[in-house]
């Protein structure tokens, strides 16, 4: 299949290097020739120097013959218009646009991106999402990530293995005999900053950062037995009044109730605008790494601080801070990955990662067929894929310990007539069954031939 690609910034270099891992026909268009030089010479993909919404750049790309084009440039007039050229000139199926500017996504202009003016099929806007996640973080305390799988039957959660993790130290294997009735799968631990898919015989160790499918009427039975039985947070301060900052406070007061919420931003204008538009929030017109200001916020009560500024530095320092003071819990946005490995030393936990809640939502959109749903983790580290078992499959009605599957690749768990399996060796795969599998970097193409389903394009 071939998809055009346009921007090579960190987001796009990483679908790029996604899709191209799975044999589709990968095309990146930039202005920089920098950035395209990192793309011919460090995946498999053709980069082409210019402008993404020029019909002379798109049709020297291929366009004609393009299924998808995924536009993640830096300014979202380009990867408008060149959604919009895709459709109209080239009849391109499907087009998906990363949108920052709040304003086009104004329900008043909604009928903007109608398939008869501008037909873009997936709008990402990457603030929207970024507050989700922290969001989805907030009401699931405990986790470092969640996600939903098989429409909210499944979650894929990502929690941290404290001191007092009772399950730290314990062979996997036996975790079943330990908790026979728990329906949950340990898919991948990241330990020191390496990322591993874990076997039998391995164990969890403290300050691991852990990765499970678990049952949603399970969930916070398992996150028990890691040691989590965090209360929902009820003083939240925010460091940082953006686009994130305001998506966040808004999700907050829909989900929750009796939450006292606080905002602390540095610029005035900004502060203003904010006080205009929220109800029963305080807004400190204030620098975060203020000391006085967080005392006045009464940080030392405060169950979670967020710092979600545009300044990696700033959420750094401002989440350490609010640590001395015993703030129980902090979540720093971190934009740069050579931070990753500094905040875990720190102690400050896992971090909000833009780039990899982008990546992981577009990703969503790049499916077709029996494929339900794939869910990039850890970077594309590995994929979680949702696919529906077909009739043609070679592997129906056959133990799993008889599959001779790839690499880097198992059943997490199963879904037959709406009962959740986490399958055993002994377990088998029916048609129509809703199967939830982990595939490492590079092993879902293979998966989707096991199961007759496309999982490389929509």
């Amino acid at each position: 299949m071939r998809v055009i690609i346009c921007g090579a910034g960190e987001v796009g270099f990483s679908i790029a290097a996604y899709l191209s891992r799975e044999n589709n026909d990968v095309t990146v268009i930039d202005n920089s020739p920098e950035m395209i030089a990192r793309i011919n010479m460090d995946i498999d993909a053709n980069g082409i120097i210019g402008s993404a919404s020029s019909p002379e750049i798109l049709n020297a790309a291929g366009a004609n013959d393009a299924d998808m084009i995924i536009a993640v440039t830096e300014h979202d007039e380009v990867n408008m218009v060149a959604c919009q050229v895709a459709h109209s000139l080239f009849n391109v199926p499907k087009k998906i646009a990363r949108i920052r500017n709040q304003v086009f996504r104004d329900p008043a202009w909604a009928n903007l991106f109608s398939r008869a003016h501008m037909p873009i099929d997936v709008i990402i806007s990457p603030e929207v999402e970024v507050a989700n996640a922290i969001d989805m973080r907030l009401s699931i305390p405990g986790t470092t990530s969640v996600s939903l799988l098989a429409d909210g039957q499944l979650y894929l959660c990502g929690v941290l293995c404290n001191e007092d993790c009772p399950l730290v130290n314990t062979p996997l294997k036996q975790l079943l005999t330990l908790f026979p009735d728990m329906n949950s799968k340990i898919v991948t631990i990241v330990r020191k900053g390496k990322s591993f898919i874990p076997t039998p015989d391995d164990q969890m160790l403290i300050d691991d950062e852990v990765f499970f499918v678990a049952e949603a009427s399970q969930l916070n039975r398992i996150l028990a037995t890691f040691g989590h039985e965090e209360k929902k947070a009820q003083d939240i301060i925010i460091v940082g009044g953006g686009n994130i900052g305001l998506s966040l406070i808004q999700k907050i007061q829909e989900s929750q109730s009796n939450v006292n919420l606080k905002i602390i931003e540095s610029n005035t204008e900004r502060a203003v605008y904010l006080s205009e538009h929220l109800e029963n929030v305080l807004i400190l017109n204030a620098s975060g790494l203020d000391k006085k200001i967080l005392e006045e916020a009464n940080i030392t009560s405060t169950d979670t601080l967020i710092a979600i500024t545009e300044d990696d530095e700033t959420n750094i320092l401002a989440s350490l801070l609010a640590r001395q003071y015993g703030c129980k819990r902090v979540i720093p946005l971190v934009n740069k990955e050579a931070y990753n490995d500094l905040t875990g030393t720190l102690g400050l936990g896992a971090v909000v990662s833009p780039k990899a809640i982008t990546v992981s939502t577009i990703m969503r959109h790049v499916r077709r067929g029996r494929v339900k749903g794939i869910h990039s983790l850890l970077g594309g580290f590995a994929e979680i894929l949702e696919i529906e078992a077909s009739e043609s499959s070679s592997i129906l009605n056959t133990p799993l310990t008889d599959i001779n599957f790839p690499k880097d690749v198992f059943i997490c768990a199963i879904i037959h007539k709406g009962e959740i399996t986490i399958p055993t060796s002994a377990s088998s795969i029916k048609a129509g069954d809703h199967v939830v599998i982990l595939a490492g970097q590079g092993q879902a193409g293979k998966v989707g031939k096991m199961f007759s389903a496309q999982v490389d394009i929509f």
